[in-house]
């Protein structure tokens, strides 16, 4: 099957935890908003957003389209896709396991935006620059150490070995842990460093899904986009204060 991705062009963003998979299975797929030729590109992402008038229309992206099925919401397309390219567990229980991991992954990505736009937004970082310092002064003393040390316990319970967070195999939720742990890094630099030596499987995990041989061409070609000040992780030295 050939699947749309629909997401907007310039940013990694909640993009990225669905290209990585579709990198990693090879899948032929088309980032219908990057594409220029006539009729595609941010337009057409637009258009989709504009047609879809059902009861069960999308409310933003990204958005996936599979055949006739529209997908929206990071962690339910994963869930559509995780199966369907190889990336999910076989059974019911641990699908389940994933999704829950997902959704984990979802919050913490949440919060670490909310660094930056604490109140709103639609409010340039300049207008809360205050409120984004004090939020992000809680977020790397007491948020990030609780959600890096809740998946490093995942990866060091996980009775298959600890290499990735379920069973034997990669899964998407280690992309989607690689995806976060690249962006607090490019975020917060000093924080990250300082917090590496208490998670040592998260650092070898991360380290493991760069080496794969279709993940690691995927980082080098110019279809990933760059981490940027328009994106989920943004970098403001102000806000990287490692306690």
């Amino acid at each position: 099957m050939r699947y749309e991705l629909y997401y907007w062009p310039s940013i990694q963003g909640r993009g990225e935890f669905i290209r990585l998979p579709l990198e990693e299975a090879g899948a032929d797929y088309v980032d219908v908003a990057r594409m220029r030729r006539r009729g595609m590109g941010v337009p057409a992402m637009m258009r989709l957003l504009e047609s879809a008038r059902s009861a069960r229309a999308p409310f933003a992206p990204p958005i996936l389209k599979a055949g006739d099925a529209l997908i929206a919401q990071t962690a339910n397309i994963l869930l559509f896709l995780g199966p369907r390219l190889g990336l999910a567990p076989e059974d019911e229980a641990g699908r389940l396991w994933a999704h829950q991991l997902q959704l984990t992954i979802a919050d913490f990505v949440g919060e670490a935006h909310d660094t930056h736009h604490p109140i709103a937004g639609s409010l340039y970082y300049e207008e809360q620059k205050a409120e984004a310092i004090r939020y992000a002064a809680h977020f790397t003393a007491e948020r990030m150490p609780k959600f890096l040390g809740y998946f490093e316990r995942v990866l060091k319970n996980n009775p298959e070995g600890g290499r990735w967070m379920i069973g034997k195999t990669l899964t998407y939720v280690d992309l989607s842990m690689f995806q976060t742990i690249a962006g607090l890094r490019y975020a917060f630099p000093r924080t990250m460093r300082s917090m590496q030596s208490a998670h040592p499987l998260l650092v070898a995990l991360h380290k493991r899904v760069a080496k794969r041989p279709r993940i690691a061409a995927y980082l080098e070609s110019r279809r990933r986009i760059p981490f940027n000040q328009q994106g989920i992780f943004r970098h403001y030295p102000e806000l990287d204060q490692p306690g």
